[in-house]
């Protein structure tokens, strides 16, 4: 009569919540690449305003156009430096700094509220012995 003894053991590792967390980074990862193209954008007109660019070019028009909506909250709030057609517009500037700051805020809040940290990972181990 022959014993074989034949042992598997299957091992399954469950990270816990793994879907909340990559929520969590990707909603983080959006977050800084909106604000990566704000401040492009903001960086552009500030650039553009103080080499006098025509203002009628199409690229100017759109900058101008887009970047404006943003700046609302922060016209008239300082004053506006110029020598001939350059402008050195010191509100985008303040914009940009204050846009990288809620930009942050709103980061740090995403990971407050969703982010868990890893729990312990749980192990099932599964022994099959054949005798015969």
């Amino acid at each position: 009569m022959t014993n074989n003894r034949i042992s598997e053991v299957q091992t399954t590792q469950k990270e816990p919540e793994r879907e909340r967390q990559i929520f969590t980074f990707k909603a983080t990862q959006l977050v800084w690449l909106f604000l990566g193209i704000l401040e492009g954008l903001l960086a552009l007109r500030f650039v553009l305003k103080l080499i006098a660019a025509n203002p009628d070019s199409p690229i100017s028009v759109f900058i101008y156009g887009f970047t404006n909506l943003f700046l609302l909250p922060f016209s008239g709030l300082t004053a506006t430096p110029s020598a001939g057609a350059m402008v050195l517009e010191l509100s985008t500037m303040i914009a940009m700094v204050v846009y990288g700051l809620i930009a942050w805020a709103i980061e740090r809040i995403i990971w407050v509220i969703f982010y868990r940290p890893r729990g312990p990972v749980t192990q099932t181990t599964t022994t099959d012995q054949h005798t015969q």
